[in-house]
């Protein structure tokens, strides 16, 4: 089990849409349509290593409020054992999003440090659990982390040989002397070093090499945005992470999930340059979606596997959860695409402007063959959704057997369901159990059927 000592902070969100300026003042009206809170800070980390599929134990403080409760319900639901002391005060960060796009954040937060009769209370706490094999910090500079607090903790954890892992936003070390890693950005170790670190190796091997030497570190691991995590070694060794670039969308806790995604997978018994590998995939793959959310085991499993679109509708109805916890908007359409063409792409491209996820449901072959005739389709299945996949627009692809998709659409409740211009509203299969349905204008001239014809006319 990993335990965790941090800042806790509620984040939560207001999503809606903006259609007028308010005649009070020159400001846009945010028409909301959800409010939703998750787990930020410390709690973050923690939600990160459930859904990784391990065990850990919060600690931290809070108010005792409203807030409170709507904390305290996220980490039961997540089922994240914690002990929070609720006689401070409570921090909660409120973020205003409209068509995805934030237009505002409202801090709701008074500092206020831990004290040192509380101090025991934790040690007592964390001393009497079992199995603890890990250790973070993660320190928001919010109060908790305090000098006695970390140094008592530290001396256990030296006398238990348990790793620390530090991700904190103070200058001065030197109360986590001597830990195992810590997990600092580029602005952060400059900050550290007090001066400019360009995101340049050399320039922040010699920033961490810097850090080592002073708070005797075995490990420092900078996260660098586009250009990866650089870990750098006691022994001078250093190691440069590389990982696909994505789609930036949003780059709220992802930072929690590098510390998260490390400390769980060196828990597990994996080597440090392996944990760091999959961290840095883990943080690649947070950046694409909105607001503050955690890494699962099962995307971190897909891209390793090579980050297929095609899923089974068990798998399918996984990802569309957690779409739509992280507040995205799903948009269906499907179809035989056998001879993929300019017409089918545009297509495919203006499906997907209309909101965040784009699935596409796929006909099977005997599907196809029951549609458009013994001849059809030219290419199998499998070709059809290998070209899908390619499309950058496409997210996700289901192939159905049946004539039409009607119990997976059922299933997905998406938000939107598009279709072709041959098609009225009233004829769109699954239109109930949609929020809206679009009809999208065809490409005049583009058409399977006319290709095969001109291919069999020329052949």
């Amino acid at each position: 089990m990993i335990a965790i000592f941090g800042d806790v902070i509620l984040d939560s969100y207001l999503f809606g849409k903006v259609k007028r300026i308010s005649p009070e003042a020159p400001v846009p009206v945010l028409n909301v349509d959800k409010k939703k809170d998750v787990l930020g800070g410390a709690a973050n980390v923690a939600n990160n290593i459930i859904s990784l599929k391990n065990r850990c134990f919060l600690f931290s403080k809070f108010g005792k409020d409203e807030k409170l409760y709507r904390l305290l319900d996220l980490l039961n639901e997540k089922n994240i054992f914690h002990y929070i002391l609720d006689n401070y005060t409570s921090i909660e960060k409120q973020r205003v999003i409209a068509s995805n796009q934030q237009l505002l954040r409202i801090d709701f937060e008074k500092i206020t440090f831990l004290e040192d009769k509380d101090v025991e209370k934790i040690k007592e706490k964390f001393l009497n659990l079992e199995n603890i094999n890990l250790v973070i910090f993660s320190d928001y500079k919010k109060g908790f982390c305090t000098d006695t607090l970390v140094k008592e903790i530290i001396s256990i954890c030296k006398e238990k040989n348990i790793k620390v892992i530090v991700d904190t936003k103070e200058k001065n070390l030197e109360k986590y002397k001597g830990a195992f890693i810590i997990t600092p950005n580029l602005n952060e170790i400059s900050n550290m070093v007090g001066r400019e670190v360009k995101n340049e190796e050399k320039d922040v091997v010699e920033a961490a090499k810097e850090l080592i030497e002073k708070y005797n570190f075995e490990n420092v691991l900078v996260t660098r945005s586009e250009k990866g995590m650089t870990l750098v070694k006691k022994d001078g060794t250093y190691k440069t992470f590389y990982v696909k670039p994505k789609e930036v969308y949003d780059v709220s806790g992802a930072g929690d999930t590098v510390v998260a995604t490390l400390a769980n997978f060196l828990s597990l018994g994996y080597d440090l340059e392996k944990a760091c590998k999959l961290a840095n995939i883990a943080a690649s793959i947070v950046v694409g979606k909105l607001g503050t959310a955690p890494i699962y085991l099962e995307e971190l499993e897909e891209y390793l596997n090579g980050n297929t679109k095609i899923y089974s509708l068990k798998d399918l109805l996984k990802k569309v959860k957690k779409w739509k916890e992280e507040g995205k908007t799903i948009v269906w359409t499907n179809g035989c695409f056998d001879i993929l063409h300019a017409g089918h792409v545009t297509y495919l491209k203006e499906a997907k402007k209309l909101g965040d996820i784009l699935i596409v449901g796929l006909n099977s072959d005997e599907s196809v063959k029951r549609l458009k005739g013994k001849d059809r389709p030219i290419n199998p299945v499998e070709d059809r959704a290998k070209v899908l996949e390619a499309l950058e627009c496409v997210d996700a692809i289901i192939i159905f057997d049946e004539d039409t998709p009607y119990n997976i659409i059922k299933e997905i409740k998406p938000d939107i369901i598009v279709k072709g211009g041959d098609y009225k509203e009233e004829e769109v299969v699954g239109r109930e159990f949609a929020k809206r349905v679009v009809i999208m204008p065809y490409v005049e001239g583009k058409s399977t059927t006319n290709i095969i014809k001109k291919i069999r006319k020329n052949g």
